[in-house]
């Protein structure tokens, strides 16, 4: 009997890749630092005594988690570990932390609010859309939904670190910058999103009615 290079018979299913791994795992540690993220940026723009060292805390706590999001697709598709639970919950993870970040920015006065109902509206939005359309097919993170988080992550981060006292008010404006193109990208992948939903729908109708 011929086999595959698993180990199993030619013609019989793969097996299926366990919810439980390392890659799921680094997933649900980004949504636990979540509230440490939200506590930390809060109390660092209380302006207290120990403020600074609260939004550095904050910016450190950001930092780590982003850094699980590129570890967990990294080892994810390294080791095959790609399953249908993280597909749907590793974008889950990043938009609560981001979205926690755009949040308290504005709640701290430090964004303007109708910039984080834009990227909230959109982010939260495309999720309901993958769960709509689940049934039709999962729809992975596209690569301009990458680049989408990664501007908004450089955008975040720049507005994140408490660095405009010291170099002076051109970091603010990188800063800005970084926040239009994330917002840009933000709205034109949202665009692009809904469009590839309608795409899979129908094909999948198509499909069922073939």
């Amino acid at each position: 009997m011929t086999t595959n290079h698993n180990g199993t018979p030619q013609g019989a299913p793969a097996p299926r890749t366990s919810n439980w791994n390392l890659p799921n795992a680094l997933t649900a540690l980004r949504i636990v630092m979540v509230p440490f993220f939200v506590w930390f940026l809060v109390a660092g723009g209380t302006h207290g005594e120990d403020s600074m060292a609260m939004r550095w805390a904050a910016v450190v706590t950001f930092g780590l988690a982003m850094l699980t999001d590129k570890l967990d697709g990294d080892i994810a598709r390294a080791r095959n570990l790609i399953t249908s639970f993280g597909k749907i919950a590793d974008p889950i993870a990043d938009k609560l932390l981001t979205g926690a970040a755009f949040v308290v920015l504005s709640m701290l006065g430090e964004l303007w609010w109708w910039v984080t109902i834009v990227i909230l509206v959109r982010e939260w939005g495309i999720t309901v859309m993958r769960f709509v359309v689940i049934r039709y097919g999962v729809m992975a993170a596209s690569k301009g939904g990458k680049t989408k988080t990664v501007l908004q992550t450089a955008a975040l981060i720049a507005l994140l670190l408490p660095l405009a006292p010291f170099v002076g008010q051109w970091w603010l404006w990188l800063a800005w910058l970084l926040t239009a193109l994330a917002l840009l990208a933000t709205v034109v992948t949202g665009v692009d999103y809904v469009v590839k939903a309608v795409q899979l729908r129908n094909r999948a109708v198509r499909g069922e009615s073939a």
